[in-house]
């Protein structure tokens, strides 16, 4: 017998080639934009430069040579030790911590700030228009224009010294420098995250709230076990680009304190210094590196935070019903089990 054909959703007829055409115009520049500069950041990291002398003309000549692994392992046969804020330590794990620091650091604290101000401006008071407005300007300025406006704050008669009565050199290399690195990111982009949570905080009905106040719970048991849940889906997703954008963190720490103080000095700042020495091997190594991983922490991320930051549905339905067949292929690996369509589900 001849088994039925499935059912297709009328609706649904044609939308794949539709997105894909809707969606071209962004993949195309994604591919000009990222695809082709990594290739060629990855073609690079596997090749040298060498000087020679040119027997017919005499002078100096810089071939390029196939180098393998060589910029690789490089990056950690020949320590090159610095003193930061871990002590004398190789210059590579110096940055690396410093990343590491700086995004665990800046988005705890960007998270707990972002939430309180995602919280004040969905109240209804007189004056939201202007709070909002200017919570959220320290974001739209420019990250190269915040480090050089904090650069003035923090100079040794800026601002901050004068208000902390104290003289400390916040732009000199130093741990100061570390955390004037922190509290000028915090500044700038904590408004960030508030402004996505804010968006999941006007998607909560306001009967939850109430029904909650009736059955007596208190404003801390109201935000802990309605609010939080239910912003997960944005929160997430704010700290997910907070986190990335952070470990390639470049433009303020330069413009704040420059280059060549190890304090504040991250991968990025390592791998553009060694493409402005000429070094253009090695700094395609340690962008490859920093690629990486951005990639193993964006997979853990997403692995133990939740996969489903969207809150599709649709989507969790249809990965419940594909676990269900496989529950079953594994209890009768005889028996084929035929399955169906509906409407509902998605080809």
């Amino acid at each position: 017998m001849k088994e039925p054909k499935p059912r297709r959703n009328a609706l649904s007829d044609g939308q794949g080639r539709l997105a894909a055409i809707l969606l071209s115009p962004t993949m195309v520049v994604l591919v000009v934009i990222v695809g082709i500069p990594l290739l060629l950041s990855l073609r690079e990291a596997f090749f040298g430069i060498q000087e020679q002398v040119n027997p017919q003309t005499g002078r100096i000549a810089r071939y390029e040579y196939f180098a393998g692994l060589e910029n690789f392992t490089r990056i950690f046969s020949n320590p090159q030790n610095v003193i930061g804020n871990y002590g004398a330590i190789d210059r590579v794990v110096n940055a690396f911590l410093n990343t590491t620091f700086f995004t665990i650091i800046c988005i705890a604290i960007e998270t707990v700030l972002g939430v309180a101000m995602a919280l004040v401006m969905s109240k209804a008071f007189r004056g939201r228009a202007f709070v909002r407005a200017g919570i959220l300007i320290p974001w739209a300025i420019p990250t190269i224009v915040s480090a050089m406006m904090w650069n003035l704050i923090f100079n040794e008669a800026g601002v901050m010294n004068r208000l902390l009565d104290q003289h400390i050199l916040w732009t000199a290399d130093g741990p100061p420098l570390f955390w004037a690195v922190v509290i000028a990111d915090v500044w700038k982009t904590a408004p960030f995250i508030g402004l996505l949570t804010l968006a999941g905080l006007q998607t909560i009905p306001a009967e939850v709230y109430e029904a909650a106040k009736v059955d007596g719970a208190s404003a801390w048991q109201s935000f802990t076990r309605i609010t939080l849940p239910m912003v997960k889906p944005a929160l997430v997703v704010a700290v997910l680009f907070r986190t990335l954008d952070t470990m390639r963190m470049f433009d303020l720490p330069a413009g704040l304190g420059g280059f060549g103080k190890y304090s504040a000095e991250t991968l990025s700042m390592l791998s553009f210094m060694e493409a402005r020495e000429g070094r253009y091997g090695p700094a395609a190594a340690y962008s490859i590196i920093l690629f990486l991983f951005i990639v193993l922490v964006s997979f853990l991320f997403v692995k133990f935070l939740g996969a489903d930051v969207i809150n599709d549905e649709e989507v969790s339905a249809i990965r419940a019903q594909r676990k269900r067949q496989r529950s079953l292929h594994r209890k009768s690996p005889n028996r084929k089990v035929r399955t169906t369509v509906t409407s509902g589900d998605m080809p």
